[in-house]
């Protein structure tokens, strides 16, 4: 959603790291930038002016200082005020001094609550909780039907005693609710109420009634992340008709320019507490400022990559796979592990975009075909134990077996293989505290080495010998390994003498994932 407010507003930033020597001017010419790119993302005006008078305020003290980086200070200005718009500090949930804890959902209809209940309920199931959701729209057509049916999905119990489309009370409904929880030992309520395609008295009148009755704990707004400036307009009816606590968007995972985000704290007064980031019912997260903020700057979000990281992986899992890679017993059935692992962590690009830096190969990143890992897991799949077990038993006669079976080319195949070995070689030398020169290998971020065939060409004699490398595999190999001790010399050891710094080429990491 923020790609395009992201890239206008890196890229003059970028421009402002090149200057050796900031003005006024200068500082000026970012802040014009960043107003246009605001006002183009649908951010509300008020909030426009009151972002770009705080940095403007700050990044002028800030030049004025001779401060010894004064570009940075600048960027970390912006840093600072995005995050004070989205929120500034991470808000919990109220919880009840004595359960249950109740949650109501509010918004217009199309907003996306009754899933988002489901998602909401899930959440909490994982984080410990005995969530009830409350079936309290009787006006939508199915509504009641759909949230059972996402209840079920997310293993959540659904309180719906009446069967809707216009047949039962919803304000007794929800009051019955909070009964059923304390009679059977529920910790949190969830209740869906009904919403209008406007903003009308009579929904108005419905969601005060149920507020009253049910006295909850938390009143989350529904807010639809695509509607544009007019999501500050029925935030501002919300608020003075029903009153809220905290808001959660959906949809923010969609092209909408991302206005709505950005505005409805600066409106409002009211945190963003969660987000809706996809149509699966597990694209639910807290919303954080400060990540958010890191996102829009390109700064990546390390930290719910390794949130997600942490719910997927288990530290059992991690420790034998870390020692099958230091022993080199990592194997193709290890590699369809991790595939299957990455995945239920989400999109492929949405993790590759949670990195630094990712923002400048946005394009690389949305032609990755994500069906390319059903590939690679057909290929893999296609094969015998032990050709998994020892993929050097593969001739031609077994690849094109292979290729015939997952439906797939030879070439193909030996991609896949190619990909593996390096990245057995990478990883087995990673666990070993090292990091390998491996021809071919794109270099990874944060890892040395690495390089290309054209470099490769002009690195193979590096012993300084006149030779050229033997025909004979055992000399090549002692020839090599005289050349690398003398690379090492001349470097230094690993904690005395200096370390090349490792390059980032982000380009070949884009191609070695596709």
């Amino acid at each position: 959603m923020f790609n395009s407010l992201s890239d206008r507003i890196t890229g003059s930033l970028r421009n402002l790291r090149k200057a050796g020597r900031l003005s006024e001017k200068d500082v000026e010419a970012v802040i014009g930038d960043i107003r246009r790119a605001l006002l183009d993302a649908d951010v509300a005006l008020p909030v426009v002016r009151q972002f770009t008078a705080a940095v403007r305020e700050k990044a002028v003290g800030a030049v004025a200082s001779q401060a010894l980086n004064p570009a940075q200070q600048v960027v970390k200005i912006v840093n600072e005020e995005l995050i004070e718009v989205l929120g500034g500090q991470t808000r919990e949930l109220n919880w009840a001094p004595k359960p249950p804890t109740v949650i109501m959902l509010a918004g217009l209809q199309g907003a996306g609550k009754t899933t988002l209940a489901g998602k909401l309920g899930r959440w909490l199931r994982e984080n410990g909780h005995r969530p009830l959701l409350v079936a309290s729209d009787l006006q939508r057509p199915n509504a009641v039907n759909q949230l059972q049916v996402v209840g079920e999905q997310a293993g959540v119990h659904v309180f719906a005693p009446e069967p809707g489309n216009g047949i039962g009370d919803p304000v007794e409904v929800a009051r019955n609710s909070v009964r059923y929880a304390k009679e059977n030992t529920f910790d949190v309520v969830v209740v869906d109420t009904a919403g209008r395609l406007g903003v009308d008295e009579e929904m108005m009148a419905q969601a005060r009634d149920i507020r009253d009755a049910v006295n909850p704990d938390e009143i989350l707004f529904v807010l639809d992340a695509m509607v544009g400036q007019d999501a500050v307009n029925t935030s501002l009816a919300f608020r003075d008709g029903v009153g809220f606590t905290g808001v959660v968007l959906s949809k923010l995972d969609g092209d909408a320019r991302g206005g709505a985000a950005l505005s409805v704290r600066g409106v409002t007064g009211q945190p963003v507490l969660f987000a809706s980031t996809g149509e699966k019912l597990d694209a639910f997260e807290r919303f954080h400022p400060d990540r958010m903020a890191s996102r829009i700057l390109d700064m990546g979000d390390l930290l719910t990559l390794i949130e997600q990281a942490e719910r997927t992986w288990s530290e059992q899992q991690a420790e034998d796979l870390a020692s099958k890679m230091a022993g080199g017993d990592f194997t193709l059935d290890d590699f369809l592990e991790q595939l299957n692992q990455i995945r239920k962590m989400g999109s492929m690009k949405k993790l590759m975009g949670m990195l630094p830096g990712m923002g400048q190969y946005r394009e690389a990143l949305e032609e990755f075909d994500e069906r390319e890992i059903d590939r690679q897991e057909a290929i893999i799949k296609s094969m015998t134990p032990a050709e998994r077990a020892d993929t050097r038993i593969l001739n031609g006669s077994r690849r094109l077996r292979i290729a015939n079976g997952s439906g797939t080319t030879v070439t193909e195949v030996n991609q896949l293989v190619d990909r593996f070995e390096q990245a057995k070689k990478v990883m087995t030398s990673m666990s070993r505290g090292g990091m390998p020169n491996i021809p071919g290998m794109p270099n990874m971020p944060g890892m040395g080495g690495g390089y290309t065939k054209r470099q490769n060409k002009k690195k193979r004699n590096t012993s300084g010998s006149k030779k050229g490398r033997s025909g004979n595999p055992a000399k090549r190999r002692q020839q090599e390994l005289a050349a690398q001790r003398e690379a090492e010399a001349k470097k230094g050891s690993a904690f005395g003498g200096p370390q090349a710094k490792p390059e980032v080429d982000m380009e070949e990491l884009a191609r070695f994932l596709k």
